[in-house]
């Protein structure tokens, strides 16, 4: 094969080289036979012409050969194989016809040639999470043979008054009134003959999940805002919406939505920013003034708690309302700042590290936009009132998920005592919920009223099992 090489205007020749090696032009112009100002070296691959749009035209691939493309500047009314005869070196017509000739074998083989199909791809295997209930024996509740059941039957009476008139616990709930002061074996056998244990698992399949605590706590503070007493406690607010969404899809039972009306649309309500800063129609929505900001987030956390006034007396002050805002956890946020590690993250330290950060703390607290509020409980009250309605069982009620553990369900707890390796293992009931409480095996532990409590309760995050107890008869579907 014979070319011109265009930078000296010599013939050379070249027996072996092949066609596809023609197909390359490396900074010339097949047209002007001047080199170009390109210098852009194309793949062999490409059939292409350097110094020219690519979309414009593709040598043998079945554009039409007179399209009339224009390169640096001069317009090609080549066919194809014109298109191929240039190779760094410029074009030599003495070899044209040969140059035909071997183009059009490969020309009508392109022609010939079908394009192989794809490999078909396999759908992706999608795995469906995982039942939240696994049939149970009850033996394999841990401790289930020798735990002291006394204790709960107190809770689970408190369960039955509130759903003493509901599908499935009738029949069980008029078999507890039957039993008068019942002892360890005859409660034994009341919960073995009139339950089936049930194990919980998370979406993933596995069976263990985190065990937090809460309590009552005390504050102290005013019915008026006072030098002192300067943060305050709000009772919900006129504009507040709460929205059953199961009253409309009943897909969506005990799911709501909360929010505000701007205008004819319901958009979110105040975060806590907003809240703080006045933004939120709450004047006049006072119920009391307390002296500390942090044990009033805490207060917010907790869900209720007790208030001592400048005179002596106590007041009760329990759950109302919350804004509809997400819950975000505070001690995380100073584990992302530095402040102290993940196993270090309790109550107390953040306490701490609000007493030496004054000046910082509201700023951290607004990183929960959650906001709660509250209303005034009677005094006769034995205990705060949880989800369910009824005075909680302290270390005997429950805080849960109610998306998989029903409300008033007697609950196995398998974990440990705080901060240690001793077990934790006995039957409580499913009477309340919280904002934090996420997630199927997830529960939050009552430890009570006071100090001591609040010591167990700040220091617990322990990992744990739970099973739930359904009644005969209304035990949860596990099928599709």
């Amino acid at each position: 094969m014979s070319c011109i090489d265009m930078t000296t205007g010599e013939t050379t020749s070249h027996p072996t080289k092949q066609l596809e090696d023609c197909c390359q032009v490396v900074g010339y112009s097949h047209l002007t036979d001047k080199a170009t100002s390109h210098s852009t070296r194309l793949s062999k691959d490409d059939n292409q012409v350097a110094g020219y749009n690519p979309a414009s035209e593709k040598l043998l691939d079945g554009h039409p050969k007179d399209t009339g493309q224009v390169i640096d500047g001069t317009t090609s009314h080549l066919t194809k194989a014109e298109n191929c005869q240039v190779i760094g070196y410029g074009y030599n017509p003495s070899y044209d016809a040969r140059l035909k000739a071997a183009l059009l074998p490969l020309l009508l083989l392109a022609a010939c040639t079908t394009t192989p199909k794809p490999p078909v791809v396999p759908p992706p295997i999608i795995i469906a999470p995982y039942a939240p209930f696994a049939v149970s024996k009850w033996a394999m509740l841990p401790d289930w043979q020798t735990i002291d059941l006394q204790p709960t039957w107190g809770a689970f009476w408190q369960s039955c008054n509130a759903l003493k008139n509901k599908p499935g616990w009738q029949i069980i709930c008029a078999r507890a009134n039957e039993l008068t002061q019942p002892d360890n074996n005859s409660l034994h056998v009341f919960f073995e003959q009139g339950f089936t244990p049930y194990q919980v698992y998370n979406p993933d399949g596995t069976s263990q999940g985190l065990i937090t605590g809460y309590y009552e706590p005390k504050l102290y503070g005013s019915r008026v805002k006072t030098a002192r007493f300067r943060y305050p406690l709000y009772g919900p607010p006129d504009d507040l919406l709460t929205i059953d969404l199961g009253e409309v899809y009943p897909q969506l039972k005990d799911m709501r939505l909360r929010g505000r009306l701007q205008g004819n649309r319901v958009v979110p309500y105040y975060n806590r920013n907003e809240i703080d800063n006045g933004k939120a129609p709450l004047q006049g929505r006072e119920l009391f003034w307390v002296d500390n900001a942090i044990d009033l987030f805490f207060l917010q956390i907790q869900g209720s708690g007790r208030i001592e006034l400048p005179d002596g007396s106590m007041v009760k002050v329990g759950y109302a309302e919350q804004n509809g805002q997400p819950y975000n956890s505070i001690g995380k946020k100073l584990v992302e700042m530095g402040a102290f590690r993940l196993e270090e993250s309790s109550m107390q330290n953040i306490k701490l590290w609000a007493e030496k950060h004054p000046d910082k703390l509201l700023s951290l607290l607004e990183q929960n936009p959650s906001y709660v509020f509250f209303r005034e409980l009677p005094n006769d009250l034995p205990a705060p009132l949880g989800a369910l309605g009824v005075p909680l069982t302290n270390e005997y009620s429950l805080a849960v998920d109610t998306r998989t553990i029903p409300l008033g369900a007697p609950v196995f707890l398998a974990t440990t005592y705080p901060n240690t390796n001793a077990p934790l293992n006995r039957l409580m009931l499913a009477q309340d919920t919280g904002g934090a409480i996420k997630g199927a095996v997830r529960g939050d532990f009552f430890w009570g009223f006071g100090e001591q409590a609040g010591t167990q309760a700040g220091r617990m995050k322990q990992t744990g099992q739970m099973w739930v107890l359904f009644p005969k008869g209304a035990e949860p579907s596990l099928g599709p």
